[in-house]
């Protein structure tokens, strides 16, 4: 069935290829990669892990275009967090996807400033056996350092790789390590300057409230003094007066008829007494006087 699915399989990547560059209709093009992905199946897989020849490499290289396609039309409708579990649904195992496309999801996540999505996926592909062989092991191992482990600080995970990494002559591994030194000093240089701005910040807040604290407790101390001046005061008001002429008030509102003749001598009387009581309240001597 895998050499009669070929042929159908690359007519759908064809169809793919021009929706994702000529008509820009990228749900289409998804639509023809998930198609042909499906009528290849596992067998396209199997032969490119054995370097399988004739219709078998090729359905393999179909497969891998195919799904190199549906990754960049995915990304284009910003779909590109369902890239990584989009392939593996053709080919099941991290270790089992072809170096072209390890390659485009690690530059992918990396551009959208998610490496740690391809942290297990390529550790677990680097590890395996099978694709140490692979001609490009060497460039993605590079890759997988530089846009995935440096970037998320794994440093010691970064020199156990280059260390143990067999397609890297001598010089080669130096390279790496001299750089993951370099990337390392400049991550604790960030993380000292990060560290250094968040205790200015922390000072600034304690300056800040240092200063309305002191503001607070000198608007205390004046209203302890503004309350003590006016306490001071209010007992050398004319009490008496002032209970007197609320007492002739409650007669003449609730006792006397403010209409009769004979309510008028007790109404000039309070109006009299209201007159002296607010006099002495307000005159000069009862004012509370200002203290520095």
């Amino acid at each position: 069935g895998e050499p009669a699915a070929w042929p159908s399989a690359a007519s759908l990547l064809e169809e793919a290829a021009d929706l994702l560059v000529l008509h820009r209709d990228f749900a289409a093009a998804v639509r023809r990669c998930e198609a042909g992905c499906e009528r290849l199946g596992a067998g396209a897989e199997r032969c490119e892990r054995g370097r399988g020849d004739g219709d078998g490499g090729d359905s393999a290289e179909v497969k891998c275009s195919l799904c190199v396609v549906g990754i960049q039309a995915l990304a284009e409708m910003n779909r590109w967090r369902e890239v990584l579990s989009w392939v593996l649904q053709y080919y099941q195992v991290p270790e089992h996807l072809p170096p072209k496309v390890v390659e485009l999801c690690i530059l992918l996540y990396s551009k959208v400033n998610e490496p740690q999505v391809m942290l297990e996926v390529g550790s677990s592909w680097l590890r395996d056996q099978t694709n140490k062989s692979h001609s490009e092991y060497g460039s993605l191992m590079e890759l997988y350092l530089l846009h995935v482990l440096l970037p998320l600080g794994r440093f010691e995970g970064a020199e156990e790789l280059v260390r143990g990494c067999d397609a890297l002559d001598n010089e080669q591994q130096q390279t790496f390590l001299r750089t993951i030194c370099e990337s390392r000093c400049q991550w604790t240089q960030q993380e000292e300057m990060h560290s250094g701005a968040e205790e200015q910040q922390d000072e600034a807040a304690e300056t800040v409230l240092g200063a309305l604290s002191q503001k607070l407790l000198t608007m205390l101390t004046l209203l302890r003094r503004a309350l003590r001046s006016m306490s001071s005061h209010f007992y050398t008001l004319p009490y008496k007066k002032m209970l007197l002429a609320t007492f002739l008030l409650y007669l003449v509102v609730v006792r006397l008829d403010p209409a009769s003749p004979t309510s008028l001598p007790f109404i000039y009387k309070l109006v009299q007494l209201f007159r002296q009581a607010w006099a002495s309240v307000f005159s000069p001597m009862h004012r509370p006087r200002i203290q520095n």
